[in-house]
């Protein structure tokens, strides 16, 4: 009986919950929006949007509401309701999330009432199943209908309230909308970086070759000796332009991934860091053999590119600004793709950094598409996610899930 009236009163919190919302949902319905009817006969369209934002976040609180209770989330999928008015108007209008909305606001308007059923069923509860239960030694009965009818609202509310195909199309053609444009932005700044370099490091150097070359085959009959020296100074330019090359091309795609896979790139990345990096492998092919690899998969190329300069960017960010001795590193081959885990223990405060383009004191952050922004946008554009733990005072965890087919 106890452990009944427990469940019973658990319920009745929750359905205590739901009768607040239903008769704000009343309200809503009868007052409001026929105060914005007729406003919107009077002022004009311009207060819809609120109007729609106002459903939104009442539709929001029934969704916390039916996630404490089921512990499961109802997710949704709205347009962002910015710019002008008119845009806003548009989006508002065609966004498949009001028109849901609005369905759920009409049926609670209904079925809200459910949840006034649970003081009559106290009453009879009380006495019913005190009789069952202290005289009879019986299974109460009335009471666990109260938590049946929170589980009812429940349902009901995740059916309504959960996002249709159709807004969840639109929710995700936003989003590839956001990512192909930061994937444009970062593609910009790496070919930027490639012009630059190759401009004021690689053809700076290769017209100074040319130049010793040509003085060298003047000066060759009249002075062989001043000749030599220049040959040797052009030798000297060509393998320094040589190395700039190189690091082009690393930064474009490493090398070393092919000939050694993820692993064995990002152990060498560790190796390089300066830090103490402790890394660890799961389910993927090991470059430590030098050759193809120990049992496990390959990511596809453009995946283990991502993965390698995300581990390059926590790695060279650890260094400089965290304080840190120490870093991990941890690869997982996951069912939905490639997870990759870098954390530090030092001072924090890159989650400020990533929020504030303008803050690269704290992890290295620079603006123009380097440092986490850059990384960001490199993972958005394979359809990634990353997470960043930074609180100030550290420690420090980058979190970044690359999809992919294995």
């Amino acid at each position: 009986m106890r452990t009944t009236v427990r469940q019973a009163a658990r319920a009745t919190v929750q359905l205590a919950r739901a009768a607040v919302l239903a008769f704000g949902t009343y309200l809503f319905v009868t007052v409001l929006l026929f105060t914005a009817a007729v406003t919107l006969l009077l002022v004009g369209a311009g207060i819809l949007p609120e109007t729609v934002l106002l459903v939104r976040r009442i539709a929001g609180s029934k969704r916390r509401q039916v996630a404490a209770w089921t512990g499961r989330e109802i997710p949704e999928a709205y347009l962002p309701v910015t710019g002008t008015l008119r845009t806003r108007l548009r989006t508002v209008v065609r966004d498949p999330g009001t028109y849901a909305d609005l369905r759920w606001m009409v049926a609670h308007y209904v079925y809200g009432c459910l949840a006034y059923l649970a003081v009559p069923l106290w009453v009879v509860g009380l006495l019913v199943d005190g009789v069952r239960c202290g005289l009879l030694r019986r299974k109460a009965v009335v009471l666990p209908l109260i938590g049946r009818l929170a589980d009812l609202d429940a349902t009901w509310s995740t059916a309504l309230l959960k996002p249709s195909p159709k807004a969840r199309l639109a929710e995700r053609v936003e989003v590839l909308t956001e990512t192909r444009a930061g994937a444009i932005a970062a593609h910009g700044a790496e070919l930027r970086r490639i012009e630059r370099d190759l401009h004021d490091g690689t053809q700076a150097r290769l017209v100074s070759l040319s130049m010793r070359i040509g003085l060298a085959k003047r000066m060759y009959d009249a002075d062989p000796v001043a000749a030599r020296r220049l040959l040797d100074d052009a030798q000297d330019q060509a393998e320094e332009a040589l190395t700039e090359l190189r690091h082009v091309v690393r930064g474009i795609h490493p090398p070393i991934l092919t000939d050694r896979g993820l692993a064995g790139a990002v152990r060498a990345l560790a190796a390089s860091s300066g830090l103490d990096v402790t890394v660890t492998v799961t389910g993927l092919a090991d470059g430590d053999d030098g050759g193809g690899g120990r049992a496990g998969a390959r990511a596809p190329a453009a995946v283990e590119a991502a993965a390698y300069f995300v581990v390059a960017e926590a790695l060279t960010n650890a260094a400089r600004h965290s304080g840190s001795e120490r870093a991990g590193v941890r690869l997982d081959r996951t069912v939905a793709g490639l997870r990759v885990r870098v954390s530090d223990e030092g001072r924090g405060g890159a989650e400020g950094a990533l929020a504030s383009p303008g803050s690269a004191a704290a992890s290295g952050l620079e603006p123009g598409g380097s440092g986490l922004l850059g990384l960001r946008r490199r993972v958005a554009a394979l359809d990634g996610s990353v997470v960043v733990t930074s609180p100030v005072g550290g420690p420090t965890l980058i979190e970044v899930e690359l999809p992919c087919v294995w």
